[in-house]
């Protein structure tokens, strides 16, 4: 099932119930595709963060249960939000009871104050905290320079719920499971799996065709890929990205881009190369594999580096 919207209706929305939005703004196509029976999806661009796509960047997307609905990250921005709000509201009146905030990466949580009035339980990680505290004030600052007034209104919202192991919720004749894990993409990553379907929500712990990101360790993210490998999964859902492939093999190219990273990073510390030419010269055969690899790539070295210099 697919269903077409614009992000534009969604900001009339907003001015009519009160959340500012300054004109004029642009339409974004917001599709929703179902990938297993009562789980939708909205797969965002790969392009970077602009007023033409409003922060719309990340996969994003929705549970419905017979009681309830729970949504799985809520995309870049006030708008975006608003669009998954009414994409939502297009799909079933049930209340939206849970908002899952997968980590604290921007692209992922901005969206979440379009949710405030429904009164869910914002659920993230146990660390998710410490890290919108440190990051929260150059995190606003960086979206308003990226999306100028269309930022208006994408505050940030705090979770009042936190998961440290797993946490089982029921939206009715639908059980899903909230995992935290150890540190891998971040140190606040969660995934979310619906049950009786056995789709699995990975956010960002897999990323296909853009260049992955670690914001954490890359060592715990390959340990993390591993336990990832062993679920029993029918459906997947990636961060970025979209995969036709059976379960878990779109995990291989993710983890051979990090194997390369690994390998050859310890390779220049034996050699005694400093961090300069390591990121000058660490990877580079990954480079046509992966979108926005200049972007991403070198400070992934940078951090392979800080982390391994010191086995």
């Amino acid at each position: 099932m697919k269903l077409s919207y614009a992000i534009l209706s969604a900001l009339c929305l907003a001015a009519a119930s009160g959340v500012h939005a300054r004109e004029p703004l642009p339409a974004l196509a917001f599709d929703i595709s179902e990938v297993a029976p009562g789980n939708y999806v909205h797969y965002g661009s790969f392009d970077e963060r602009s007023p033409d796509n409003l922060g719309d960047n990340a996969n994003i997307g929705f549970i419905v249960g017979e009681k309830c609905v729970l949504a799985v990250d809520t995309g870049g921005s006030l708008p975006v939000g608003l669009a998954l709000r009414e994409a939502i509201r297009r799909i079933t009146v049930l209340p939206v009871c849970y908002v899952v905030l997968t980590h604290v990466h921007p692209d992922h949580f901005f969206g979440a104050s379009a949710f405030l009035e429904d009164h869910p339980q914002f659920i993230a990680h146990q660390n998710y905290p410490a890290q919108l505290a440190a990051r929260s004030r150059s995190y606003l600052n960086a979206l308003k320079r990226d999306l100028g007034e269309a930022a208006t209104g994408s505050d940030i919202v705090r979770p009042t719920l936190l998961v440290a192991g797993q946490l089982e919720l029921d939206l009715g004749a639908r059980k899903v499971l909230v995992q935290a894990w150890p540190p891998a993409h971040t140190d606040n990553d969660l995934t979310v799996l619906d049950e009786s379907t056995r789709t699995l929500w990975l956010s960002d712990l897999l990323f296909v065709g853009h260049t992955p990101v670690i914001d954490g360790t890359i060592t715990g993210f390959l340990a993390v890929m591993n336990d990832l490998r062993a679920l029993a999964v029918e459906h997947f859902v990636p961060g970025h990205g979209r995969s036709d492939l059976a379960w878990p093999l779109p995990l291989d190219a993710q983890r051979r881009y990090f194997s390369v990273i690994l390998n050859e990073t310890r390779a220049a510390i034996r050699n005694r190369k400093t961090i300069q030419q390591a990121t000058d010269e660490v990877g580079m055969s990954e480079a046509d594999k992966w979108v926005a690899f200049d972007l991403f790539h070198r400070r992934n070295v940078t951090a392979a580096y800080a982390e391994l210099e010191w086995e």
